[in-house]
Formats: structure tokens, sequence, C-alpha cells
């Protein structure tokens, strides 16, 4: 089997060359301003996320969980350190090139859905599409496809204020998925459902990870998912701590 790890190379070159990890930490960190000083909320993490890898983070609430996922992301910037992602360095890139990188390379996922209540199930689907220019007609077959993935290929036509709580959370996968992304990052997933329908979506988010060429990394305070993990690792006072299996 061929290792998805190493980058095409010319005929009769040798041993293919390994490409680099999806992401690489080093020394990142994260401070805000608060009321008379800084507040750090990551020290620096060092931290290597592998290509279709799966990742839990945990910790106690404000511990720096979603400031973590916000980096991965390029939703903030970090304080110091750096941050690569498939080799390039995420500071050198510009606004655009990093709203690009999140409507092509990065899937999100939150603890409330997001979605537009005044689309279908399908249309809000197919925005990320969409928005990046695809034609109409192939944005929504690609929605579509992805509805049935999730299960819902029934309720593609629906308002999204007519599916339940489960339902919405699994449009909003299908959404963060559209375009393929080579990372899938979910904060608190199953944090805003029963434990039934929470229990559905980690289900449903591993096998679509197996499905499809993706890493994938979860922040989480549900332990049952956390261990269904690659790796996990806990955030404590600012530090990253990879947990013993």
């Amino acid at each position: 089997m061929t290792d998805s790890r190493l980058a095409d190379q010319p005929a009769g070159s040798g041993l293919r060359e390994p490409l680099p990890p999806l992401y690489r930490l080093e020394g990142t960190g994260k401070e805000y301003d608060g009321p008379g000083e800084k507040i750090t909320i990551l020290r620096g993490i060092d931290l290597d996320i592998e290509r279709h890898e799966t990742i839990a983070v945990v910790g106690a609430s404000g511990s720096g969980k979603s400031s973590l996922l916000h980096l991965l992301g390029t939703l903030a910037t970090s304080s110091w350190g750096r941050i690569w992602f498939q080799g390039r360095d995420m500071a050198g890139m510009t606004p655009e090139e990093k709203a690009r990188l999140r409507n092509e390379e990065i899937g999100f996922v939150f603890q409330f859905h997001h979605l537009l209540p005044e689309f279908t199930t399908l249309e809000n689907v197919a925005m990320p599409a969409i928005i990046a220019g695809l034609p109409r007609a192939e944005a929504l077959a690609r929605a579509a496809d992805m509805l049935s993935r999730v299960g819902l290929g029934a309720r593609s036509g629906y308002n999204v204020t007519l599916l339940s709580g489960g339902e919405r959370q699994r449009a909003a996968i299908a959404r963060a998925l559209v375009r393929s992304p080579r990372v899938l990052l979910a904060d608190e997933p199953t944090g805003n459902l029963d434990e039934g329908n929470g229990r559905l979506v980690a289900d449903l988010l591993l096998e679509l990870h197996a499905r499809m060429t993706m890493a994938m990394v979860v922040v989480t305070h549900n332990l049952e998912i956390a261990a269904r993990m690659d790796r996990c690792f806990e955030l404590k006072s600012g530090d990253l701590y990879e947990q013993a299996r």
C-alpha cells in the first residue's frame, strides 16, 4: 500500500521524500489584553499533527482549547511562536490567502450549528462551495451528496428550523465537509446535544474521517469521545500534555 505521507517524485528518483506534517506548531503562544495586564492563554505549544490522524484536546473551561483551535483555523493569530500548515508558515499568509485556506482546506464544526434560518438545508450545506465560486448546480450537487452521507438526504429541501438538534449538527458537519477539506476542526461538536445524539454525532465524525482523506482535531469535554481519537492532549495552565493510552 502506498504511504500517503510520501510526496510524488520523478520516476527513478529512488525513495520519495516524506511530506511535512499537516500542522507544525513550535513554541506557539497566545495572550490577550486583560484589566491592567496581559493574560496568557497558551504558553508555548509544540505539536505536530499528521495527515489523516485524529486528535482530541481536553481541559477545563477557559484552559485555551478554543483558542488553540482558532489558531489552527486562522481565526486568530499567535502572539509568539510559529505555525506551519503543509510546510507553509501561516504568519506569512495574507488575509486573502487565509480566507481561501479556510474555504478550501479547513472545515469547521462548532458547538452551535450556525446554520442560516432563511435557507434550506441543502442551500446551507452548499454555501461554502457557492462562496468559492463553484457553479450553483455543482455546489448543490456536492451538498446533496454530503447530506446523503450524513443521513439527511430526505431533509435537503427542509428549512433548517424544521430540523432537530441532532439533525442540525449533522447538517453543519455536511457543510464543513462539502469542499473535502484536509482537516476538520470541531469545537465541542456534541456539547449542545443530549447523550444519544452526541454519541450519534461522534460516530458520524469518525465514520466520515475513515472515508475521507483528512485529519480531525476535536475539542471536547466528553472523555468517551476523546478516548476514540488517535491521540489525546490536555491543556492545563497554558501548557499542552499528551495523555498516555
